[in-house]
C-alpha cells in the first residue's frame, strides 16, 4: 500500500487511511485478512512490555511498517481511536524529526511547522499517550534519507476484524520487576580477609617528607573533575496527560 509518499506493510489488521474505491470509510477494515505479526516483531513486543515501555494492559496486536525514501513524509494527523492508547513507534536506518502541535502549518510539500520537534534517533522508541496522542497532532517532515519505522498498536476490541484471534505467545506478558534481588549477590560475595598489622618503624624525617608528598598527591587528585559523555539516546520527553 502506498500513501502520502511512503510504502506501508500492515500486520494483524488492515487500516484504511481514506475512503477507498470500494467506498470503505477510514478505519480498520473488518473483512480484510492480513498476515499475522512476524516472530521477529513479537520479540520486540515482548521486550517493550517487559522493559516497561508499554503496559501489560496494552500489548500490541497489530503493527504497521513505514518505508520512507528520501523526501517522503507523514502529514499532520491524530491516530485513529480504532487503536487504544498508548502506542509506540520504533525508528530504524536514519534519524528524523517528528513535529507536534495543536496547529501545524503546512508551508509546502513535506514542510511543516509546529510547537515542538523531537528527534527520533536510530533505535529509539517514541511512546504516544494522553494529550500527546489525543489532543495535539503530529507529523513527520520530509526525511533526508531512507528510513524505516514500525508502529506497534493494540486494536480496540470492538474494532477488531471478523474472525480475529489473539496471538497465543503474546498473552500474559508481564513487566520485569524494578527491584533487584540482592540476596544472591550478597551470598555470592567473597568473605573479607583480615590481616594482622605489623608495627612499622620509620625515620621521622623520611615519614614527614613522604606525608607531605602524599598530601600534595591527594590534593591534585581531588581537584580533578571527570566529565562523562552524555547519552543523547536517553532523553525523555513528557507530552503530558499520561
Amino acid at each position: 500500500m502506498r500513501g502520502k509518499g511512503r510504502v506501508t506493510i500492515q500486520f494483524g489488521c488492515c487500516y484504511n487511511y481514506a475512503i477507498d474505491k470500494e467506498g470503505n470509510a477510514p478505519g480498520i477494515l473488518q473483512n480484510k485478512i492480513v498476515d499475522p505479526i512476524p516472530d521477529l516483531f513479537k520479540v520486540i513486543i515482548r521486550r517493550l512490555v517487559r522493559w516497561h515501555v508499554l503496559p501489560p494492559s496494552c500489548v500490541p496486536d497489530s503493527c504497521i511498517v513505514n518505508i520512507y525514501e528520501e523526501g517522503d513524509c507523514i502529514p499532520p494527523h491524530i491516530d485513529s481511536h480504532d487503536f487504544v492508547r498508548p502506542f509506540c513507534t520504533v525508528s530504524f536506518l536514519s534519524e528524523c524529526n517528528i513535529v507536534f502541535g495543536t496547529e501545524l502549518k503546512v508551508l509546502g510539500a513535506g514542510n511543516f511547522i509546529g510547537s515542538i520537534a523531537i528527534p527520533l534517533p536510530v533505535g529509539s522508541v517514541l511512546v504516544l499517550n494522553g494529550n500527546g496522542a489525543d489532543v495535539v497532532k503530529h507529523c513527520v517532515p520530509s526525511v533526508p534519507t531512507k528510513r524505516i519505522s514500525i508502529t506497534f498498536r493494540k486494536m480496540d476490541e470492538t474494532k477488531q476484524p471478523l474472525g480475529f484471534a489473539p496471538e497465543p505467545d503474546l498473552q500474559g506478558i508481564q513487566p520485569l520487576p524494578y527491584e533487584m534481588d540482592n540476596t544472591k549477590r550478597l551470598h555470592s560475595q567473597k568473605p573479607e580477609r583480615h590481616f594482622k598489622r605489623q608495627p612499622i618503624r620509620r625515620d621521622s624525617k623520611v615519614e614527614t617528607r613522604e606525608s607531605a608528598q602524599n598530601s600534595q598527591s591527594e590534593r591534585h587528585y581531588s581537584n580533578r573533575s571527570w566529565r562523562w559523555p552524555a547519552d543523547k539516546h536517553r532523553t525523555k520527553v513528557d507530552m503530558g496527560g499520561r
